[in-house]
């Protein structure tokens, strides 16, 4: 297939989780011969940070602004199998529309589901953070809405918003990148934590890190993220980084002997919104202490594959954990990731729902003749 998607970013790792999730999906389509063109908004503060200018496995196309890349996007529209736009596209509305004057399979794609929601239903427009990607409105237009976010939402997002169609498309990993690694020497910890700071996470990080550290004076703690504000009170056995290279992730995971996940307040409430730091540090090898919230057992079950705590002394109980064990619970999370959760299991998901849609429209006939006389394969 080829698939015309409208994005955030998928050239820079800098403070989001959607280029890593983009890049190990996008990997995974380019495996299975699919064609990608990607279109991105050329930002300062991506294009300060880029990582990856130049990806092997789909066509980048950076932007200055809509009006410029208008003739490019639409010629790749002009023979898609599918159309997508993603949460907090810079120019999401535009994008959206242009998608749906298409002939492709219109797909809208949301990273970000229940931050969207909640906007919606107080502005019925998605403007969190200034970013205006979506209105209500628009949404019985998709063919089909792809929610990072599972459970009840999907059933919200028809019976309340008027989505044609939804159904989950999770994050994944990269193996190829997170896998068990040399650890870095300098970051080695009890309990490692990797995320960009934010007011309502920051509960979680001081009941499951914070003041365990403040209990375990002999432990060393590791925090790794960017925008923490001066006032923090961190104890002396906590060190702080404020970034590192995404090549490094696979490094400071194998350096912690478990990993922290807290998951935003929105995430927590609504459940099923596994982080894309679950997969990876389980694809590295390293236990993962999680805060606990609904649907998590669809991802990996508690106590065998995932630690769970909810408060000060559940986190510091599991902090007093063998090291056999926790290489037991680390294994078995492993091998499920590796079973279910990689970015070609995504990739692969997105393709076969995506093909179902395909062939039961109208004109599916029309468009498998046109792509044989194109020379391509129909989807």
């Amino acid at each position: 297939m080829k698939l015309v998607i409208f994005g955030l970013t998928v050239s820079s790792a800098w403070a989001n989780g959607h280029a890593t999730t983009w890049r190990g999906l996008l990997k995974g389509l380019h495996q299975d011969g699919h064609e990608v063109i990607f279109f991105e908004r050329d930002v300062p503060y991506y294009a300060d940070n880029r990582d990856l200018p130049d990806p092997d496995f789909c066509e980048l196309v950076l932007y200055p602004d809509w009006d410029s890349v208008l003739p490019k996007a639409r010629a790749a529209l002009a023979d898609a199998d599918v159309a997508l736009v993603t949460s907090y596209c810079a120019d999401g509305l535009a994008a959206c529309q242009m998608v749906l004057d298409s002939s492709a399979l219109r797909v809208f794609y949301d990273l970000d589901t229940p931050v969207t929601l909640a906007a919606l239903a107080q502005h019925g427009l998605a403007i969190p953070e200034g970013a205006r990607y979506l209105s209500a409105d628009l949404i019985p237009e998709f063919d089909l809405y792809l929610s990072f976010t599972g459970g009840p939402l999907l059933d919200e997002i028809i019976e309340r918003w008027g989505a044609r169609r939804s159904a989950p498309l999770y994050c994944g990993v990269d193996p190829e990148l997170h896998h068990p690694v040399q650890p870095l020497a300098d970051f080695r910890c009890a309990l490692g934590y990797l995320g960009t700071y934010a007011p309502d996470r920051q509960p979680g990080l001081e009941a499951l890190l914070i003041e365990p550290a403040r209990r375990r004076p002999q432990d060393r703690f590791f925090v790794v993220g960017s925008m923490y504000p001066q006032g923090i009170d961190w104890p002396a056995n906590v060190w702080m980084r404020w970034h590192l290279d995404p090549g490094e992730h696979a490094g400071f995971y194998c350096a912690s002997r478990m990993t922290l996940n807290i998951t935003r307040a929105a995430m927590r409430e609504t459940g099923y919104s596994p982080s894309p730091r679950l997969f990876e540090a389980a694809s590295c090898g390293t236990p993962i202490l999680s805060d606990p919230w609904p649907g998590i057992e669809s991802f990996f079950t508690p106590g065998s594959e995932i630690l769970l705590a909810q408060d000060i002394d559940e986190a510091c109980e599991l902090l007093e954990i063998s090291d056999a064990e926790l290489a037991r619970v680390a294994k078995a999370a492993r091998e499920r990731t590796l079973a279910e959760h990689t970015g070609l299991h995504r990739a692969r998901e997105l393709v076969a729902r995506c093909e179902e849609l395909i062939t039961a429209m109208p004109g599916a006939s029309w468009q498998a003749a046109s792509h044989q006389k194109a020379g391509r394969q129909p989807a």
